[in-house]
């Protein structure tokens, strides 16, 4: 099979399901008089009056700021310290009971508590969004570290590369690909808690108008909102494979040729 008759195929086994479930609840809804189930024709109908331009800028845009913002901030603080207490034994030692009980706590517990340091503003949405995503970025980034080949630690030690250029050329590039592990789960964690914390005292935002609607009886607008949640959520999950694809190129390209030749 040549390579654009390969594409074409995967797009349509990509495709299939979604296309299979939408079909599915099309059918399965169409005749729906309950309120709190309206068809599916219905609820498309409706996204475009309430997703205007308008409401895009003044809901859509700032949760997508603050989940990039708490997003980044549990990147830089997950890998720069699951990147010092993976390399150090007795660092590890001392942390690694007060991670994993910390670890334990679901976010969404932790929404009061926040409130109370950091306000009710976007502060305190950025916390929340950042205190869910360290979790999976700094643990994969320990393991990672940790994984590290002997040999070409031993190498890199024979030939006196230490400090930052041992950190640059080997210990990150060899974790990379648990740490972008880390980073993709901490992205669907990043949307719940992003609409969670809009749920508490926000004025804009996804969340915010989902249970505006909910709490108006808006039952299909609703719905357009969690389907915009959704959309955001696959694009974004698109956006994050192309550069963990353009990032681990290497990585990716020696795996495939693995499998080429086993």
């Amino acid at each position: 099979m040549n390579g654009p008759a390969r594409v074409l195929l995967r797009l349509v086994l990509v495709a299939a399901l979604p296309a299979l479930l939408v079909v599915a609840w099309w059918y399965a809804s169409d005749g729906s008089t309950d309120i709190y189930w309206p068809p599916l024709r219905t609820i498309l109908s409706t996204f475009p009056d309430v997703w205007t331009g308008e409401r895009l800028r003044e809901d859509v845009l700032p949760s997508v700021l603050r989940l990039s913002a708490g997003y980044a901030c549990a990147a830089v603080a997950g890998v720069a310290l699951g990147t010092v207490i993976g390399s150090y034994r007795r660092v590890r030692a001392v942390c690694e009971p007060v991670l994993e009980f910390l670890r334990a706590v679901p976010p969404p517990v932790l929404v009061p508590v926040i409130m109370l340091f950091a306000g009710i503003g976007d502060t305190m949405k950025v916390v929340v969004i950042a205190s869910g995503c360290v979790w999976p970025i700094l643990l994969n980034t320990v393991e990672g570290v940790r994984a590290v080949d002997s040999v070409m630690s031993e190498t890199a030690r024979s030939y006196g590369i230490s400090g930052v250029a041992r950190l640059r050329y080997l210990v990150l590039p060899a974790a990379s690909p648990q740490i972008f592990a880390g980073l993709r789960q901490a992205l669907s964690i990043g949307i719940i808690l992003m609409v969670i914390s809009e749920m508490f005292a926000a004025s804009n935002g996804l969340g915010f108008t989902i249970v505006q609607f909910q709490r108006g009886f808006a039952i299909p607008d609703m719905w357009t909102g969690i389907l915009l949640l959704g959309l955001l959520g696959f694009v974004l999950s698109v956006v994050f494979r192309l550069v963990e694809r353009r990032a681990l190129g290497w990585y990716h390209g020696a795996r495939d040729a693995s499998r080429r030749s086993s």
